[in-house]
């Protein structure tokens, strides 16, 4: 058994089991949509496999904000690679780029992290749940210009690739930050790491870079694959 006394382990082995539902759900989706698979990920399984990993995500950020330093910095660079992303998807396809994404919104929220970082835990669990609530509203809601993307509302012929508004995700981070000030008070990891387990925490230590490099490593190998598979 090892544990790190930089690191809380278990954070980065949720993290880890987040980043391999996420490929997990993308290899689906490069499957159906670039190379004519008949699979569901709108409905059924895999879009539930692909929120739970949105949520883990979400979440361990907001664990995370509990523990970490300079978090306008922070969010700002993860809010930088997602407008990166957005000038990337554009040239890919400028109907469906990514405006608002998870990078964007995860960015979002670490920046805005300093303004709550001491409320305590059950203000954070009610605001994140309204904000979860609310976000069932706006999504209802549309405008003709895409000001309010960020807040869930919409214009009425709005696609994207990839849509993670603060209503209602912001709640999810919330609900992290609540946990993170009631499990991790002092600092440290609350459990012995199992030396087996090594492979998933480094993989969630090392999430962004994954996040950033999967897609074109599953579409390149996908390419390949078929190349060779066709003859």
């Amino acid at each position: 058994m090892t544990s790190s006394p930089s690191r809380i382990w278990e954070i980065d082995f949720f993290r880890g089991i987040a980043i391999l539902l996420m490929v997990a759900f993308h290899l689906i989706f490069d499957l159906t949509d670039f190379w004519g698979y008949n699979l569901n990920y709108m409905d059924g399984f895999w879009y539930y496999e692909g929120k739970l990993s949105a949520i883990m995500f979400t979440a361990t950020a907001g664990i995370s904000s509990t523990l970490s330093f300079y978090h306008f910095r922070r969010g700002l660079v993860i809010f930088a690679w997602g407008m990166l992303i957005t000038l990337a998807t554009y040239f890919y396809n400028p109907q469906t780029y990514i405006r608002f994404g998870i990078l964007h919104m995860l960015g979002s929220c670490m920046m805005l992290f300093p303004y709550i970082k001491n409320v305590k835990p059950g203000w954070l669990i009610l605001t994140g749940t309204a904000a979860i609530a609310s976000g069932q509203f706006t999504a209802q809601l549309t405008i003709p210009s895409s000001l309010l993307l960020p807040f869930g509302i919409t214009p009425s012929d709005y696609t994207s690739l990839d849509y993670y508004p603060l209503l209602p995700w912001s709640g999810f981070f919330l609900y992290g930050a609540a946990l993170g000030q009631v499990l991790y008070k002092k600092r440290h990891s609350r459990l012995l790491q199992p030396s087996w387990l090594q492979p998933l925490t480094a993989l969630g230590r090392h999430s962004l870079a994954v996040y950033l490099i999967h897609q074109p490593v599953l579409l390149a190998t996908l390419y390949v694959l078929h190349r060779f598979t066709n003859g």
